[in-house]
């Protein structure tokens, strides 16, 4: 079915699209959620839950890295919708899978595996959003859909408290099942149709590489996204471990963070939306919201311990709040490029970022070699926002730009 572009900024298409989200963020974080309990529970200690947790973790984002190049150029030569079917299937199936792991090994492959399934998502969804509403709503609408598909980090936080942590996979994989049969309403985007039997190349992930123009936009497009993972796979992630190094003498729990991070990305998701569209600017929005983020993170290492835990808790739902331009930073990487290289783009950019963390990590540890913990993390911290920063500076607004266009 062909549908062209409206005025509605909700209908079944940002629905399936934000539920599908909700699903795709409940299995990524799972891990974060679970991390502590999980590996307690397969017989690790103190030192080997940081060590493993941080090889688990970079493993499933190396997945994410890979499969955002594999769903994003299928979007392109397939069919947006192929991606929303084929990804879901992979991931609903790992992470069920995940539930029997047994040894640190096993977890790691099969979160691979999740990661390879997880990363063709959002940008489908993304993809299939911009190009079905109204290019004056169209901001709007990907923000709903972040908005809402960001609540499943909060959700999986919850159930993580009443169930254990198996059972919690279980469920992931349950709920992606769930919506695999809802997705049978959602139709294909008319701007994909018209192409689909065009001779041109389409989903070509060179073509990124082999013109310069397009090759700048592509890499400012993922250097933007930085902070969030920064936040997100560093600050949060191991919030214990940071609690301790500031003195709170009260035990942080990471998946606890998480939640208070996840809910203030939501609110974050659906008002830069907002403000983007009073602003009618991309760039404008994103760049106050970096401001905001510099501000909650230098709140974050000026703990002294004296607050506790629940300011930490506060303090990483402002960092979440803050970095709550995920809806925006992937909607600009669809608009910039072509019909027959959007779905390649919007899916491998917030990859790439989330497959970017690893490299965090390894910058990380590598400076705790020559200053302390929480020096080491405000120096990647430093870098990450002038190389953000200075990425969005050089990056050309999108706002309202007619995306029926194709790359040649």
């Amino acid at each position: 079915m062909q549908k062209t572009s409206s005025d509605s900024v909700f209908n079944i298409v940002v629905l399936v699209a934000a539920l599908g989200y909700f699903v795709d963020i409940y299995d990524l974080l799972l891990f974060n959620i679970v991390r502590v309990d999980s590996l307690t529970d397969l017989g690790l200690n103190a030192a080997q839950i940081k060590s493993a947790g941080e090889f688990i973790i970079s493993t499933q984002m190396i997945g994410l890295l890979i499969g955002g190049i594999i769903w994003g150029v299928l979007g392109d030569k397939k069919g947006r919708l192929s991606v929303l079917f084929g990804s879901i299937i992979l991931y609903s199936i790992a992470n069920i899978v995940n539930g029997f792991v047994q040894t640190p090994n096993q977890y790691a492959l099969v979160r691979f595996v999740a990661g390879l399934g997880l990363a063709g998502e959002l940008g489908a969804g993304i993809t299939l959003v911009s190009e079905l509403v109204s290019k004056e709503k169209r901001g709007l609408s990907t923000s709903l859909v972040a908005g809402i598909g960001l609540t499943g980090a909060v959700v999986a936080y919850f159930i993580s408290l009443k169930f254990h942590w198996r059972t919690c996979y279980f469920i992931g994989g349950g709920l992606g099942f769930c919506l695999l049969l809802l997705r049978v309403s959602v139709f294909e985007s008319g701007m994909y149709n018209a192409v689909k039997e065009m001779k041109i190349a389409k989903g070509n992930f060179l073509m990124f590489f082999n013109k310069r123009s397009r090759f700048k936009k592509y890499l400012l497009a993922i250097l933007i996204g930085l902070p969030t993972w920064y936040v997100i796979g560093i600050l949060i992630a191991f919030s214990n471990n940071f609690g301790e190094q500031f003195g709170i003498s009260e035990k942080v729990l990471p998946k606890k963070a998480t939640m208070f991070a996840y809910v203030g990305i939501a609110i974050g998701d659906v008002l830069v939306g907002l403000l983007s569209h009073w602003l009618k600017s991309r760039k404008k929005a994103l760049f106050i919201f970096f401001l905001f983020t510099v501000i909650s993170i230098s709140f974050y290492f000026m703990q002294n311990g004296k607050g506790g835990a629940s300011v930490m808790y506060l303090i990483c739902a402002a960092m979440g709040f803050s970095t709550g331009f995920w809806a925006i930073f992937v909607t600009m990487a669809a608009e910039q490029f072509g019909t027959n290289l959007r779905a390649s783009a919007a899916t491998t950019i917030p990859n790439m970022v989330r497959g970017s963390l690893p490299l965090m990590l390894l910058l990380f540890n590598g400076f705790q070699n020559f200053t302390t913990y929480i020096n080491a993390a405000i120096w990647v911290g430093i870098i990450v926002m002038v190389v953000s920063t200075t990425a969005a500076y050089f990056t050309k607004e999108t706002f309202g730009k007619d995306l029926n266009f194709i790359e040649e």
